[in-house]
């Protein structure tokens, strides 16, 4: 069973990604706002020293999320050089 923060972030890039969108939007492409919103809390709240168990995973999933979108993007670039 997927988690619903799971949906949250994971579902929300496989279903852009879905959309077989351009290079020029991979490289442009961001979280939705209320996304980042979430995010930016959790960040905060991470500081603090304030997240339950379950929030420190949640941002984990953006971190991994993250971490996979700007690989993606990395490559992206690599090829439009002619280097990947």
């Amino acid at each position: 069973m997927i988690k619903e923060r799971e949906r949250n972030v994971f579902a929300v890039i496989i279903e852009f990604l879905v959309s077989l969108p351009s290079d020029d939007e991979l490289l442009a492409y961001h979280l939705p706002d209320d996304l980042q919103e979430r995010l930016s809390d959790l960040l905060k709240r991470n500081k603090e020293a304030h997240l339950t168990s379950e929030e420190r995973e949640e941002l984990d999933d953006f971190i991994h999320a993250d971490n996979m979108i700007s690989l993606l993007k990395t490559k992206i670039r690599l090829r439009q050089r002619g280097l990947g």
